[in-house]
């Protein structure tokens, strides 16, 4: 067999792990322990399993099919365009729910690392966006050995915090274990969810890849692996290390630290929080960018949002910028006090968990002859149903934008309709004047002297 040149091995799982542990590994931690205690580990350890089969049966349909669309272009291809476009809103506008999230917890490290108030949060989280937006504008790219090397800093620090505060876990910080009944484990797994997302980004990274059909398999089983060691190892000692507090703070990475290093360790976890959200939030914008683009050519989003540039390495400026805006207005407003990180986070979740439940439910169509992942996929829908269900009022996120892409699509087609039957009465009636008009002019048969 020739190799092509691709990605390898560590470049891809480089690249998966990138996708997937985002900021979420920064503060979800501390968000989920004040819903459920000790027991919120169960939600851990259950989303890390459920999230195995998911991981694999995206990489199939990825290999199957590359798209911009991603997710909204299999739902497109198994059920047809009409139940595709609620796929394409929730994750599109989803990206100004959890963007800011992402952006607002890098802020929140700085402004503890640094001592100021809450207003630096918000500046950060401005200039994390704005620097995310430049990048996307000039299509600059993180190289894949670049994306190897910070994964593998942040992987490390990572492990040296679960390592060194390991020594300082307590078991009776486990107790009661569950304070609040068992509930409270799948709300907070609904609201992980936000750590989870990025597995269906694997699909569209098979191309890339030098033998797709060997490499991407042992990528996506060394990124799993590798996320699960390091969310499961966090959760564990943020609990049993933080005990109460775990649920009072929005920065547990800067308590763990400084329990194990002392105060200079913000500086530490500060760096990192930047990285990471910084990270996140570029490629977040950037798939958002081109699913924007997608959607438009297809009738899903308004035909202004298409810049008209095409290529892989055009840029899609008009939804670059679309989101980016819809992403600032809406740190602002977080940073006014008028909606919470918590809310934010559990919105993008709803979302995420939807778009998630459509690709698995694409898979049980598109994965024909593939028993395994098929029974993988349908097996993982009732799971990811479960925890969308215990979303709760965020519910309510998802089902508006399907209301409102579903809406917007009838107008469309109807309007495309309209504008194709008024065409073809126009032709019809320029044809009958020709008609006519060839009829008028040829003289009949002994109408000339």
């Amino acid at each position: 067999m020739e190799r092509r040149s691709g990605l390898g091995v560590g470049t891809g799982t480089a690249l998966c792990i990138g996708a997937v542990l985002g900021p979420g590994a920064l503060t979800l931690t501390s968000t989920a322990a004040a819903v459920a205690g000790p027991g919120s580990i169960l939600a851990w350890l259950g989303l890390l399993v459920m999230s195995l089969p998911i991981a694999w049966v995206f990489a199939a349909l990825g290999a199957r099919q590359a798209d911009d669309g991603g997710v909204a272009a299999f739902a497109r291809a198994a059920f047809g365009p009409r139940l595709a476009a609620p796929v394409g809103w929730w994750f599109y506008w989803a990206v100004p729910l959890g963007v800011p999230a992402a952006a607002l917890i890098g802020g929140e490290y700085v402004a503890v690392a640094a001592g100021w108030g809450r207003s630096t949060a918000a500046t950060v989280a401005l200039l994390v966006l704005a620097t995310a937006y430049g990048s996307n504008l000039v299509g600059l790219r993180l190289s894949g050995r670049m994306q190897l090397l910070m994964v593998g800093l942040l992987s490390s620090l990572l492990v040296v915090t679960i390592a060194v505060t390991g020594t300082h876990v307590r078991p009776a910080h486990f107790t009661p274990f569950l304070p609040h009944g068992w509930t409270s484990v799948g709300i907070a797994a609904g609201i992980l969810f936000f750590a989870f997302a990025g597995w269906e980004a694997i699909s569209h990274l098979s191309a890339e890849f030098a033998v797709p059909s060997r490499d991407l398999p042992r990528a996506t089983l060394l990124a799993w692996g590798i996320v699960s060691v390091l969310y499961l190892g966090i959760a564990l000692v943020t609990i049993g290390v933080l005990g109460p507090r775990a649920g009072t703070t929005t920065t547990p990475l800067t308590l763990l630290l400084e329990e194990g290093f002392g105060a200079p360790a913000r500086a530490v976890a500060a760096t990192a929080a930047l990285l990471l959200t910084f990270g996140a939030v570029n490629a977040y914008l950037a798939g958002a960018a081109r699913l924007g683009e997608a959607l438009g050519h297809q009738g899903a989003l308004p035909l202004g949002i298409i810049t008209g540039a095409s290529g892989a390495s055009a840029v899609p400026r008009r939804s670059l910028t679309v989101v980016t805006l819809a992403s600032a207005v809406i740190t602002v407003t977080a940073a006014f006090g008028l909606i919470g990180l918590d809310s934010l986070l559990r919105a993008t979740s709803a979302c995420l968990a939807a778009v998630t439940l459509a690709g698995l439910a694409s898979a049980t169509v598109l994965l024909r002859g593939r028993t395994l992942l098929r029974i993988s996929a349908a097996a993982s829908c009732p799971v990811v149903g479960t925890v969308l269900i215990f979303c709760g009022p965020y519910l309510l996120v998802p089902t508006a934008l399907a209301g409102a892409a579903t809406c917007f699509y009838a107008v469309k087609t109807s309007a495309r309709r309209a504008r194709t039957h008024q065409l073809v009465q126009t032709c019809a009636v320029g044809s009958a004047v020709g008609t006519a008009g060839g009829r008028a002019g040829k003289p009949t048969a002994g109408g000339a002297d």
